[in-house]
């Protein structure tokens, strides 16, 4: 009889949480989708609304119902499709992905520099120079991270590496890249060790790593226990301001209510989120679409950490309801999302 430290069951359990973390990413997404962009008082009632309900949320956007989602994880799933078809790390093959997704015009919510980058990609111009430069800093490169995390989840090396390359292809601003860092390594945390507790070297060792990128979101790690000893409102109010928001980019970040798509307050609210209820799924997700702005990408984050953390036997009833209605246009379900994060290893 297999015992627990048997590495068949080892597998199976990281195998569970590689599934958890793509289908619990695709879930945030598909929700805070619904209400992207919302004031805070609209994304809280859309979320209150939606979770006192079995059956998945009403309503849509667009031509779409619940269970699309956008380009969070269409990106994702590209990024987790190119590791296992290149049997590792192959920046031009990801390149190639990336800009199909976008000349194919399947891509759902694009974001400006992702495509920017994607057109450059298109044009022949090397993956090395296609990323936008500094000050564009928004979320697109941490959104799709979470594969890197599930690829490596015992490289830190190497995990790094590739969080910082995969995102200098359409981010090459540094802040981007340590959020892409940062939620690559969150999720890493969690396939290894699950729910597990963690005390105060988890914040510090997380800090460490995004610190010769971005100083302030490494301050911003170190203060999430604070975040989360203190009222949730004013947690929400300190994150969305901790950064001062880059000049000068079409983002316009600071016309934003809630949480924008700036890299750095929008990946630390998604950390602050999955931690604040780290073994509860449906909380982290409802408190991450509540926040209002970017509740698509902040609630696509925050449910790869957590789902990474309680693998799919870790989804209430309720969320496996939800997750049978994940698709992108009517392919690429909940399935088939599974059958994916199974393969990365």
């Amino acid at each position: 009889m297999p015992t627990p430290s048997d590495p068949s069951v080892e597998e199976a359990r990281r195998a569970d949480r590689r599934a958890g973390a793509l289908v619990t990413q695709a879930l945030g997404d598909a929700l805070g989708f619904l209400v992207e962009g919302e004031h805070p008082k609209i994304c809280a009632n859309f979320a209150t609304a939606a979770f006192a309900l079995m059956a998945p949320p009403s309503g849509g956007r667009g031509p779409f119902v619940f269970g699309q989602y956008s380009d969070d994880t269409q990106l994702a799933r590209e990024l987790a499709l190119s590791l296992v078809e290149a049997r590792g790390w192959n920046p031009p093959h990801f390149a190639r992905r990336l800009a199909a997704l976008f000349a194919s015009e399947t891509i759902v919510g694009r974001g400006r520099a992702t495509e920017a980058a994607a057109y450059r990609l298109l044009r022949g111009v090397p993956w090395e120079e296609s990323g936008e430069p500094p000050p564009n800093a928004g979320n697109g490169a941490a959104m799709r991270a979470a594969p890197v995390g599930l690829f490596f989840p015992d490289d830190d090396e190497q995990r790094f590496r590739v969080a910082d390359e995969q995102a200098r292809i359409t981010h090459r601003d540094p802040r981007a890249r340590a959020a892409a860092v940062l939620v690559a390594d969150v999720v890493a945390d969690g396939i290894a060790h699950g729910t597990a507790p963690r005390d105060e070297t988890y914040f510090a060792h997380l800090a460490r790593r995004v610190g010769s990128l971005d100083p302030v979101l490494a301050a911003g790690v170190r203060c999430v226990p604070s975040w989360l000893a203190g009222p949730p409102p004013v947690a929400a109010a300190e994150i969305a301001s901790f950064a001062e928001p880059p000049e000068r980019t079409p983002h316009a970040f600071e016309l934003w209510h809630g949480i924008s798509p700036f890299a750095t307050p929008s990946t630390l609210y998604a950390f602050y989120a999955y931690r604040a209820s780290p073994d509860d799924p449906a909380a982290v997700l409802r408190r991450s679409v509540s926040v209002g702005g970017d509740v698509d990408t902040v609630a696509a984050m925050a449910g790869a950490m957590v789902g990474a953390a309680v693998g799919m036997s870790g989804l209430d009833v309720r969320l496996q309801a939800w997750s049978a209605c994940l698709n992108d246009r009517d392919t690429f379900g909940r399935d088939d999302l599974v059958a994916l994060a199974h393969q990365l290893k």
